[in-house]
């Protein structure tokens, strides 16, 4: 028997610079409200 969370249960958020969905991640398990960015990249290239 498989444990954990599908993928498709887990919440996720749509990245403001690239438009894309991205899923939570067990690295983001204490911050995920403040994570606004999909990637780096995305955090660096954001208009502003």
């Amino acid at each position: 028997m498989p444990q954990g969370v599908a993928k498709r249960d887990l919440p996720s958020k749509i990245c403001p610079v690239c438009q894309r969905p991205f899923a939570w991640r067990k690295k983001w398990a204490r911050d995920w409200e403040s994570v606004v960015y999909c990637s780096e990249r995305c955090r660096r290239g954001k208009a502003g």
